[in-house]
């Protein structure tokens, strides 16, 4: 056997392995290997050293390592190179989706559609986006691919208390303890609530679902037959079973278990293939909205399958199917749109669809496992892996990445850096529409971060933020500054108007409102005074009124005031007895050195 081929074996050795021995002590095996020039070893130990991942972080030896690669043609490399080397990305990235790197193309479509870097191009767009979508869809399960959780770090700590996170172990632990208990509801909840449970704990979710199953619970037994038909290392592929559990629970009105039938009947799973029983089961099954019966009658009804072919039904049927997150139901909404079939031919809705596709692929999964490196405070890993993400197109991963260099979290970039990397993600962010990342564009033109101070630009983007997502933050602080006249005329009835909507936007802000209208309230009254006075004293001639020696009566009462308060000051001193030498004024009595600068978010 020559070296290549126990190469090769080693390496399938270790993945296969990876699963059951220790990961580390796995990858310091597979380092000798690449150390000595196998590429797809060299491609697995970058990765773990550019995340982190079972070997220690070394983002300069990953770089190197992938920049070789890179040389010899990989795609993988050449994409990563991409993102990692900044330098001729583009380049990197084409020669990336040239070598079908699926990655490469999802950055491409990302940069013709918002036009990053490239000119803006729906259609190049869609021709990258379709291309990954075609592999998404054809991946996925009839299940509907993963459940994606996207969480915004920043939203997570400004709302501790939203249930916006990944589901807890503890809370996965808890289900299980009651569903050990006997708990016929936990034992479903248990397999159900997190689909990722579902995936990677299927043999425990066969022992839970086979439990509720015999205490008579339908869902339970719907869920055994989909098992059974889709086969696994667990549970073996078994059409006849499948059907048996699919039968026990349609005949109880469960709609998973008529879709199931629909589905055996309509590819002729265990019984002859009938397309009118397949409709009949699908339609009781959606009438129920159950996500794979309207999915099923859309297809039917797009190729005309058992019925006549119907693109008005078909559309309705997809997306209902949509609603529920359904890939294939965007996947197929997504083709209705690009050819215009069944509908007016939309590029932009096409690119949009196929987007949603595309970032449900496998590669999504490295969301969670960013955030559970974020919660375990690897923040320079987490940085990587949600950069990785950002380039794809990934809103989330852009806000994030934001979100990290704002706050200073993480040293893989010099100081110099931070702020204008954090713009560049907060502008890609916010042009996805997170309003968020608007309000933070703003404040980043106001304050100078990462740019030169722009009251102008601060307020277009206050004024967006404030116009299309009815933002309170971005109302308050266009009121703000129209009252101190910041990059706008200023206009105390117009931040008066700001602050009132800012106000009926968002209870929140009532407090932080109360104090601007009290403050704006005495500004005015001064204004007004002032305005007052100068009008009333234009009018009026003084030498007429007062005499021509007007000015000299003045100065002599002035000075008469300011000799009485002197005197005043001279006798309250000598009334009140000198403090010893070794005693000081209270801290309290001293004068004020400073003021605080005014800042246009500090009330909400």
């Amino acid at each position: 056997m020559n070296q290549k081929n126990r190469v090769r074996i080693l390496l399938t050795t270790i993945v296969s392995l990876s699963k059951t021995l220790n990961p580390k002590f796995l990858y310091k095996k597979l380092l000798n290997v690449a150390g000595k020039g196998h590429g797809k070893a060299m491609e697995k130990v970058a990765y773990a050293m550019l995340f982190g991942d079972y070997l220690a972080q070394n983002i300069t030896q990953a770089k190197e390592l992938f920049e070789k690669l890179a040389l010899t043609g990989s795609p993988k490399a050449q994409t990563v190179c991409g993102v990692v080397v900044l330098i001729d990305a583009l380049v990197y990235y084409t020669f990336g989706a040239l070598g079908g790197n699926l990655m490469a193309h999802m950055i491409l479509g990302y940069r013709y559609w918002g036009g990053v870097g490239v000119p803006q191009s729906c259609e190049s767009a869609l021709t990258h986006y379709r291309a990954v979508a075609n592999h998404v869809a054809s991946d996925v399960s009839l299940t509907g691919g993963n459940a994606v959780q996207r969480i915004r770090l920043l939203d997570e700590v400004e709302n501790p208390g939203s249930t916006s996170g990944m589901l807890e172990e503890d809370l996965i632990q808890y289900y299980q303890f009651l569903a050990e208990k006997g708990d016929v509801q936990a034992q479903v909840l248990q397999c159900r609530s997190h689909h990722l449970f579902f995936i990677f704990f299927k043999q425990r979710a066969y022992e839970y679902f086979n439990k509720a199953a015999n205490a008579g619970n339908t869902h339970a037994m719907a869920f055994l037959g989909k098992m059974y038909s889709e086969g696994s290392e667990f549970v073996p592929q078994n059409n006849d079973t499948a059907l048996q559990y699919f039968k026990k629970a349609s005949d109880l009105g469960n709609p998973v278990g008529q879709s199931g039938l629909g589905m055996a009947y309509l590819y002729g799973r265990g019984v002859p293939v009938n397309y009118e029983l397949a409709l009949k089961y699908f339609q009781k099954a959606a009438e129920q909205g159950w996500v794979d019966g309207q999915l099923q009658l859309g297809t039917m009804y797009y190729n005309g399958i058992g019925v006549k072919r119907d693109y008005k039904q078909a559309l309705k049927f997809f997306n209902l199917a949509s609603q529920a997150g359904h890939i294939h139901a965007f996947y197929n909404l997504a083709q209705m749109h690009a050819t215009g079939t069944g509908v007016m031919r939309s590029c932009h809705t096409a690119v949009e669809l196929f987007k949603n596709v595309c970032e449900r692929g496998r590669w999504s999964e490295r969301l969670m496992s960013a955030y559970s490196s974020y919660k375990d405070g690897d923040l320079d890993s987490v940085l990587v892996q949600y950069l990785m993400l950002a380039e794809q197109g990934y809103e989330v991963a852009q806000s994030n990445v934001a979100f990290i260099l704002d706050q200073h979290g993480a040293k893989i970039f010099t100081e110099n850096e931070t702020y204008p990397r954090a713009l560049l993600h907060w502008t890609r962010a916010a042009a996805q529409g997170y309003m968020v990342a608007r309000i933070k564009l703003g404040d980043y033109h106001f304050y100078g971060y990462g740019t030169d101070v722009d009251y102008e630009t601060a307020v277009i983007h206050y004024r967006l933020a404030s116009e299309q997502q009815h933002s309170a933050q971005a109302m308050f602080n266009l009121g703000y500054m129209h009252e101190k006249g910041l990059g706008i005329k200023q206009d105390i009835h117009l931040a008066k108007r700001f602050y009132d909507m800012a106000a009926e936007a968002s209870p929140e802000a009532q407090v932080p409102v109360f104090l601007a209208l009290c403050k704006l309230g005495i500004v005015y009254t001064l204004q007004y005074l002032q305005e007052l006075n100068v009008k009333l004293l234009s009018q009026v001639d003084l030498d007429q009124l007062l005499g021509p020696e007007w000015d000299l009566y003045l100065m002599t009462v002035i000075a008469l005031l300011l000799g009485t308060v002197i005197a005043y000051r001279q006798r309250q001193h000598q009334a009140v007895p000198q403090a010893p030498p070794g005693l000081h004024r209270p801290a309290g009595d001293q004068p004020e050195q400073e003021q605080e600068q005014d800042d246009p978010a500090e009330d909400l």
